[in-house]
């Protein structure tokens, strides 16, 4: 099911006499459950886009739809979204985590009932009860962007706009608000995620888009634009010695041997010939040369700026 529909997007704006083009033709689509990594350089237009879903700027044309409504005449779909934009921002300091959830929910249309129950869920998810009379201000920074992802979520939006979750996060504190996104997507509910941060990007995301100049240049899933721009280079090691007829059958399929290492290039069906000319040796080691998705991302922006 799509959670999110965004079809055709186009946008000007007027800076003295020059009119400059945010917006010109985006379109994506996000299902439910699905984290989708919306990445681009400043300036490329993803700010604008995301008002847009938010419903805070109209489009010049194209439309998008939550959950099959339209934000932009449709209170019903904003009832449907829910956003983390810029940190804690979203958070009332001087209030405890209970009574910021309860609060919201409140103001986002949730009976007070039910937003007492659904903030206790909520602190009880999120590790969080253990805080939930503390004020927000002597939370740590982690805690802090922990409740503000559960805020977003007290009115059980189907979708969730996420900016930056781990920035300035410590290890620790990041690898939990990670495992919280994954954990709130496999519930159901869709995560359009911006962060400059690609490595959290790469770990957490189902697909990426990528948006250049105000256009969609890249979008597929995270495991299928990794493994299209990753080389065909494999490094094994192993122990022991090889025998000169092993030497000559791996050198005769193009393998480099250098000590207790082979340096092979090609496909994969020649690195199982390779493995198989090895047997009995012990492998230690057997790894493809990878790319990540900051190489990707800086490859992709690069070429379309030199289109």
């Amino acid at each position: 099911m799509k959670t999110l529909e965004v079809y055709n997007l186009q946008k000007k704006y007027q800076q003295g006499k020059k009119s400059i083009e945010a917006l010109s033709g985006l379109s994506l689509t996000i299902n439910a459950g699905e984290v989708l990594a919306f990445l681009g350089p400043n300036g490329a237009g993803k700010t604008t886009s995301i008002k847009m879903i938010a419903g805070l700027i109209r489009p010049d044309a194209g439309w998008v739809r939550i959950a099959g409504c339209n934000p932009h005449s449709n209170p019903q779909a904003l009832r449907m979204l829910g956003a983390v934009l810029e940190g804690s921002r979203n958070l009332y300091w001087r209030l405890t985590p209970q009574e910021n959830l309860e609060y919201f929910g409140v103001l986002r249309g949730i009976g007070r009932t039910v937003a007492r129950k659904q903030a206790l869920k909520l602190l009880d998810q999120f590790g969080l009860m253990h805080k939930r009379s503390t004020p927000v201000k002597a939370l740590s920074r982690g805690m802090q962007q922990k409740l503000a992802i559960a805020v977003a979520l007290v009115h059980k939006p189907s979708l969730l706009l996420l900016d930056e979750p781990t920035l300035g996060l410590d290890v620790e504190a990041c690898q939990n608000v990670k495992a919280l996104v994954r954990q709130v997507a496999s519930e159901g509910c869709a995560i359009l995620l911006t962060t400059h941060q690609l490595d959290v990007a790469e770990e957490i995301s189902d697909r990426v888009a990528i948006i250049q100049k105000g256009k969609i240049i890249a979008e597929e899933s995270t495991e299928e634009i990794i493994r299209r721009f990753s080389g065909s280079t494999y490094t094994i090691k192993f122990e022991g010695s090889l025998d000169p007829i092993q030497i000559t059958k791996i050198e005769a399929l193009g393998a480099i041997i250098e000590a207790e290492k082979i340096i092979y290039t090609g496909t994969k069906p020649g690195l199982y010939k390779v493995l198989g000319i090895l047997e009995p040796l012990p492998l230690s080691h057997v790894k493809q040369d990878q790319s990540d998705l900051t190489q990707i991302f800086l490859k992709l922006v690069r070429e379309y700026n030199h289109d």
